[in-house]
């Protein structure tokens, strides 16, 4: 471990020095202002975001979203004023009227950072240790979009290299999230990625010592990082000097990812604050603050004070970035001309669009066998990785349940693994039994850009992904978890493996698409959608949980409006045979739409006609006009089942107030699949009765 950094090319003038101290007292009147926020941390981390900003990344404030960047992460979002006065020194678009109006309605400077709706921003952070993994996941892009664009180029010489720089505090790394996410950076090697750790001792209950007695760095040598500390300053401030070093030093490191100690003071230098845990969530108070000023030199009768040349000192990294740029687009213009084909890829994935022909690669099942849903889809995942290369992804330890092994002989593993088929480039990721850094470092790839990830699991264990599949909707990202082993239907594993309340609960995020295929040929029919659906344009996109089965279910005729999300199956007929009006509709979706076939037979058969609808994902369905809703479920007929094996809350808006709902209200068993199914009533037969009961009620 390094912790005394010899030599360095750092350039420290005081204007400098004075723009890190405009820094804090920026933040401590934004906060004042507002009256409430997180001033301390800013406060102390100010020489740390400045280096990195000013001194150390490669950006472009003009172009927030040129491919050649940088990234950084704030996994702390709780001091969102680090990143936004630091976009604001370097002329990202961020005013000074922007940090006035930090926390309060419409501004572009929420209490926490928000992708897409500030410029410069790369992720939205808030749930401590969710940047980490989301730093990661973009790491592990960068190095995918370099082994599809220009895998031959020695290290440190392609346009597709570049660094990914996060700072987390003490909660981030204390949320076992980012353990699962540095245990499989390091495990991958991730030289690209640096993170610092803004080591100030303190959170909301006081001194960390509270709290935690181990040793990070330890832990962090142990994961495989590259692990240094920067010492203080004699006055207790971070050092410049050694901050900056210790980053080169990091970048230099390609081999490992990088962990960089820096212990600070909290709220430094505010004569009474510093070192507090009220300093971390409360306003400072204006005694404080104009302390604070005095001691920095600055007027205290003055608030949000930049001065001129603190200002245009700044801004300079527009210079900086501009010529950073055109020497990328240099080096960029040789590959091109270098490698035609590989450009034509580029230019097609950066754009969002497929390749030609792509929808002809998908699978087709034959009517009257029974594949489990599962199945199909990593039939189509195989079926599509021959030609989209971007298309990528893996499980966490369940790809051979879960089907998302896209390519058996290329498995995404740095170099020295021994494992066959281990490439730095790999299409399938192992991500180990991580599921929630796995749904996070998905929104860090995501993020990235230039790929399109997928990650599975078992549905049971999308509680242990759920903050971060909540960012996923809330960031509108184009991330999709395929969730197998959707219900009762997983068998003997029993009620702690079987789903009951997951699908009702996962349709309450908004933005988030479930999609529950009844068999083979919607399997392949919604991972087309699926991927149609894919957008770069913020606002726009949404990520897709596929709910999948374990056990065989009958193939039907493929039909083209499972894309809609919800479509006539089968159709009511007379006893002619011949198309008749329905008196009653059985919404099925997933495993449970042959019980409603099954249903549709008996009540046919007693002269009843029934309608089939199949409704594989309600908020497709949602999406579609109201004259094609109600083209499928006729308002005139208000006798209607709905059938899933979880529990009911998604379908009462359905069914009515005649309707009937056959569900699974209470803990499944062990025991196998079809004893299950019959036990707790999901069989055409029960399906039957109950719309027999429906019947009765609107006869009534």
């Amino acid at each position: 471990m390094s912790t005394k950094p010899t030599t360095t090319d750092l350039q420290w003038t005081e204007l400098d020095q004075r723009a890190v101290d405009t820094v804090r007292v920026l933040a401590a009147d934004a906060v004042q202002k507002v009256g409430n926020g997180h001033p301390g941390t800013a406060m102390s981390l100010a020489p740390a975001a400045y280096t990195l900003f000013q001194k150390v990344m490669r950006h472009d404030p003009a172009d927030a979203d040129w491919t050649g960047r940088d990234r950084f992460v704030l996994s702390a979002g709780h001091t969102s004023l680090t990143l936004y006065i630091q976009l604001y020194l370097a002329g990202y678009g961020l005013e000074l009227d922007d940090l006035k109006a930090f926390r309060t309605w419409g501004s572009k400077t929420p209490g926490h950072p928000e992708y897409g709706h500030t410029t410069g921003v790369e992720t939205t952070t808030g749930p401590l240790g969710q940047g980490v993994a989301n730093a990661v996941g973009m790491a592990m892009a960068a190095r995918y979009e370099r082994g599809l664009f220009d895998p031959e180029a020695a290290p440190g010489t392609s346009p597709f290299d570049h660094m990914i720089w996060a700072i987390a505090g003490d909660g981030c790394l204390q949320e076992g999230i980012s353990a699962e996410a540095s245990s499989l950076a390091g495990h991958q090697k991730l030289g690209n990625l640096v993170l610092l750790w803004d080591d100030n001792h303190i959170s909301i209950e006081g001194d960390t010592e509270t709290a935690v007695s181990e040793d990070t760095l330890k832990r962090y040598e142990a994961y495989g990082w590259h692990v240094q500390r920067v010492a203080q300053l004699p006055n207790g401030d971070l050092d410049p000097v050694g901050l900056y070093n210790a980053l080169q030093a990091a970048k230099a490191e390609t081999g490992r990812p990088s962990f960089i100690a820096a212990r600070s003071i909290i709220a430094w230098p505010a004569p009474h604050a510093q070192n507090t845990e009220a300093s971390h969530g409360s306003a400072l108070g204006d005694d404080e603050v104009a302390a604070t000023k005095k001691v920095l030199g600055f007027d205290p009768e003055k608030t949000f004070e930049v001065a001129d040349e603190v200002i245009s000192h700044t801004r300079e990294a527009l210079d900086r970035g501009r010529e950073a740029k055109a020497e990328w687009e240099k080096t960029f213009a040789a590959w091109r001309t270098a490698n035609p084909e590989r450009a034509a890829e580029f230019d097609r994935i950066a754009a969002g669009e497929l390749p030609a022909g792509w929808e002809d690669k998908l699978p087709v099942f034959e009517p009257g066998k029974a594949i489990a849903t599962r199945a199909a889809s990593g039939k189509v995942l195989q079926a599509l990785g021959e030609i989209i290369p971007e298309l990528w992804g893996g499980s966490a330890d369940l790809a051979g349940s879960n089907n998302t092994t896209i390519d058996k002989t290329s498995s995404f593993l740095p170099v020295g693994n021994p494992l066959p088929g281990a490439d730095p480039y790999g299409r399938t990721i192992h991500f180990g039994i991580r599921e929630h850094a796995m749904a996070a470092a998905m929104n860090g790839i995501a993020l990235h850009g230039n790929t399109r990830i997928y990650g599975g699991t078992f549905l049971v264990f999308s509680d242990y992904m759920r903050n971060a599949v909540r960012l996923s909707a809330l960031m509108h990202l184009p991330v999709t978890y395929v969730w197998t082993h959707d219900s009762i239907g997983l068998g003997e594993d029993g009620p702690t493996h079987q789903p009951v309340e997951h699908l009702a609960s996962l349709r309450a995020i908004p933005g988030l698409n479930i999609v529950r295929p009844a068999d083979a040929n919607e399997t392949s029919i919604v991972w087309r959608e699926i991927l149609r659906r894919y957008t770069k344009v913020f606002g726009k996109g949404a990520p897709h949980g596929l709910a999948l089965t374990r056990q065989g279910v009958p193939t039907y005729e493929a039909n083209e409006d499972a894309a809609k999300g919800g479509y006539v199956l089968f159709d009511s007929e007379g006893a002619d045979g011949r198309s008749a009006e329905p008196q009653v509709l059985l919404i099925g979706t997933g495993s449970e739409v042959h019980l409603a076939v099954e249903a549709r037979e008996e009540l046919q058969a007693a002269g009843i006609p029934t309608r089939v609808v199949s409704m594989p994902s309600v908020e497709w369905f949602e999406e579609q006009d109201q004259a094609y809703k109600d083209s499928v479920l006729p308002p005139s007929v208000k006798a209607r089942v709905a059938v899933e094996a979880g529990i009911g809350l998604t379908w009462y808006r359905y069914v009515g107030d005649a309707g009937r709902i056959v569900s699974l209200e209470h803990f499944g068993a062990s025991a196998d699949a079809k004893v299950l199914f019959r036990e707790f009533g999901f069989t055409g037969e029960h399906v039957a009765a109950a719309a027999r009961e429906s019947l009765a009620n609107v006869t009534r």
